[in-house]
C-alpha cells in the first residue's frame, strides 16, 4: 500500500460521515480474533464515536477467543469510546441444532456453519436496535467482491462495509500501520465456522495472495500463466460465478403496469 495513512484516514472519515448522516448513535462490530475484524472495529475506534465491541463464541477455538480478548482490551485501553460485551451462544446453537432434522451429509455440514454465522448477525442487530447503533460489516474486497466468501444474511448481513474496497494485502498493511497484535496479522485467516479448526485456505484451495493475482489476470491469455496460475484462476472463476447471488441486488420481480391498472 502506497499511502496507509491517506487510505486510514479516508475510510475514518467516510465512516463517521455514515453515521453523521444516518442519525445513529454509533457503531456494533462483531469481533472474532480476526484480522479484518480488528482492523474494522480499530478504524470505526478512530472515529471518536460510540463502538460496541461483541464476541460472539460458537464452540470456538481458544487461540480465536484468547486473540479477540487481547485485541478488545487493546482497543479499550488505546480509545475511551470503546466498550464490549461478550454473549456466548453455544447453548442458542444447540437449541436451534436440536429443533432441525438429525442429518449425517456435507450439505448439513455447510448449512449449520451458515447458520452460526446467521446467528451472530441476528445478535448484533438485537444490539443494534437496542442501542441504535449502526452493524459493521468486516469483509475485504477479495470476499466480498472476489470469490463471495461469506454468509448470505450472515457476515453478509451490515449496514456497511468500510474495508470492503480493500484487498487482503491493503488489509495487512493497514492493520501493520495502526499497531495490531502481530498474533493477529500472522494468524491464519479462518471463518470460525466449523469445529475442526480449517482455515480460510483449507476450504478454499487457494491463499488470499494467490486470488488477488487471480483478480488481476482474470482477462490473461491461458499460455502466459503457470499451471498454479491456472489452477488458481478456475478456482476464482468458479467461485465467483457459484456466489455471484450474493454479490447482486435481490432480483425483484416486475409486473407490467397495464397488468396493475
Amino acid at each position: 500500500m502506497k499511502y496507509p495513512e491517506k487510505v486510514s484516514k479516508h475510510i475514518v472519515s467516510w465512516t463517521d460521515n455514515y453515521l453523521n448522516r444516518s442519525k445513529m448513535k454509533g457503531f456494533v462490530v462483531g469481533v472474532s480474533g480476526g484480522i479484518d475484524s480488528a482492523l474494522t472495529s480499530t478504524i470505526c475506534a478512530e472515529t471518536g464515536r460510540n463502538v460496541l465491541c461483541l464476541e460472539m463464541p460458537i464452540y470456538q477455538g481458544e487461540d480465536q477467543v484468547s486473540r479477540s480478548k487481547k485485541h478488545i482490551e487493546w482497543l479499550k485501553k488505546k480509545y475511551s469510546n470503546v466498550s464490549s460485551m461478550t454473549i456466548n451462544l453455544d447453548k442458542t446453537f444447540d437449541s436451534f441444532v436440536n429443533s432441525i432434522p438429525n442429518v449425517k451429509s456435507p450439505e448439513n455440514e455447510l448449512s449449520l456453519a451458515n447458520s452460526r454465522s446467521r446467528l451472530r448477525m441476528v445478535t448484533l442487530y438485537y444490539f443494534s436496535a437496542l442501542k441504535k447503533y449502526i452493524v459493521v460489516g468486516t469483509g475485504n474486497k477479495v470476499e466480498d467482491f472476489g470469490i463471495g466468501f461469506y454468509t448470505k444474511y450472515g457476515d453478509g448481513g451490515v449496514d456497511i462495509s468500510p474495508i470492503a474496497d480493500l484487498l487482503k494485502s491493503d488489509v495487512y498493511s493497514l492493520a501493520k500501520f495502526y499497531n495490531i497484535n502481530n498474533e493477529i496479522i500472522e494468524a491464519l485467516p479462518t471463518d470460525g465456522l466449523w469445529n475442526d479448526n480449517r482455515n480460510d485456505e483449507d476450504q478454499i484451495g487457494a491463499s488470499y495472495e494467490e486470488l488477488e493475482k487471480a483478480m488481476q489476470i482474470a482477462n490473461k491469455l491461458e499460455y502466459q500463466l503457470s499451471e498454479r496460475d491456472k489452477e488458481v484462476l478456475k478456482i476464482y472463476k468458479t467461485l465467483n460465478s457459484s456466489n455471484r447471488h450474493k454479490m447482486l441486488p435481490i432480483p425483484v420481480c416486475k409486473i407490467p403496469k397495464d397488468y396493475l391498472r
